[in-house]
Order: C-alpha cells, then sequence, then structure tokens
C-alpha cells in the first residue's frame, strides 16, 4: 500500500511542483552551470542506484557523505536550497520509479563503509531508502553511523500509515536540519 501512496504522492508532487522545478534548475544554471546532482548511492537490499538531487555544492566537490563536505563548498543558492529542502524536490523521480520511497531511511555513499555495517547487522537495507524519516526529523545525521542505523531500525520496524503521514507533514513544515557540513 505504501508504494501506492508514494507513487501517487510523487507524481501529484512532480506535477504540482513543476513550475517550481524549473525555476530552480534555471536558477542553479545559473549559479554552478550543473544544476542537477547525480550519484551512485545504496538502495533496497544494497543494489546501486543513482539519486538525483538539486546540486547545492559546487561541481568540483569531492564525492564524499555531506558531513565529510567542507561547508565553503556550498553554494549561496545552496545554503537557500538545503534550509528550504527544495534541493530533494528530484528525488521525488526515484521515487517514481520505485528505487525510495518518501519515508525511509537516507540512502548513503558506498564508501561509508561504518554505517553499511551497522545497517546490515540490523537489516536496514531490506526496505527502500527514503527522502525523510524518523532520524531526519529528529535531526540525527550519517555522521553517527551506530545512532542513526539504529533509529532506521526501529524506524522501520514501527512504521505505519499514521507515522508515514506524520513524518511527511513534518518534513513539509521544515522540522529537522539534514546532514550537517564540516565547517
Amino acid at each position: 500500500m505504501i508504494r501506492i501512496i508514494d507513487f501517487i504522492f510523487a507524481l501529484l508532487g512532480l506535477i504540482c511542483a513543476l513550475p517550481v522545478l524549473l525555476l530552480l534548475f534555471f536558477i542553479g544554471l545559473v549559479d554552478t552551470g550543473s544544476p542537477i546532482f547525480r550519484q551512485i548511492r545504496v538502495g533496497r537490499n544494497q543494489r546501486p542506484f543513482t539519486l538525483i538531487k538539486f546540486r547545492t555544492m559546487s561541481p568540483d566537490t569531492a564525492s564524499v557523505a555531506t558531513h565529510l563536505a567542507s561547508s565553503a563548498s556550498i553554494t549561496r543558492f545552496g545554503h537557500f536550497l538545503r534550509k528550504t529542502k527544495l534541493d530533494e524536490l528530484p528525488q521525488l523521480w526515484n521515487v517514481l520509479k520505485g528505487e525510495m520511497s518518501l519515508v525511509g531511511p537516507r540512502p548513503n555513499l558506498f564508501n561509508q563503509h561504518e554505517l553499511i555495517a551497522e545497517r546490515e547487522a540490523l537489516k536496514v537495507y531490506t526496505v527502500r531508502p527514503g527522502i525523510t524519516g524518523v532520524a531526519q526529523v529528529a535531526g540525527i545525521d550519517m555522521s553517527t553511523p551506530r545512532l542513526l542505523a539504529e533509529t532506521d531500525a526501529q524506524m522501520i520496524k514501527s512504521l505505519t500509515f499514521s507515522l508515514y503521514l506524520k513524518l511527511l507533514l513534518q518534513t513539509a513544515l521544515g522540522k529537522g536540519a539534514g546532514d550537517r557540513v564540516v565547517r
């Protein structure tokens, strides 16, 4: 049932947000020359998929977890996108394709070995990764792998339709701060 709701919400979101997506794309084009960011991430059952976001860092930034990147890499427009979480909108395409869910554990990089080990042990990879989840709303990011994996595992065990809707609403209202970056 969640997959059907994900699909409907993602499709409606993409249709309704199309003018905003186009505007952000063109502003991003001026800001970095390359407004779309693509990165291979760990998906369900540890299968790779290409995550799509609006670029918030300069194109020459190293491909590392956000908490390991320098804040100097974030563009002025990127700060706005991160603060408003608008950089996440293109991930609706990943949801539509079935690579992600709206709610689930945030997808990590393949080079985050400690997080992968923690998530493997707790069977977090049995579900689709999500745009938001309990950890994101609570401000828990990938810099604390064990806590993140434990929070993800608990969310998976207790996820109900009511919690799913609550997390979407909290995220839409700005709860959570996203992954921090090195100062």
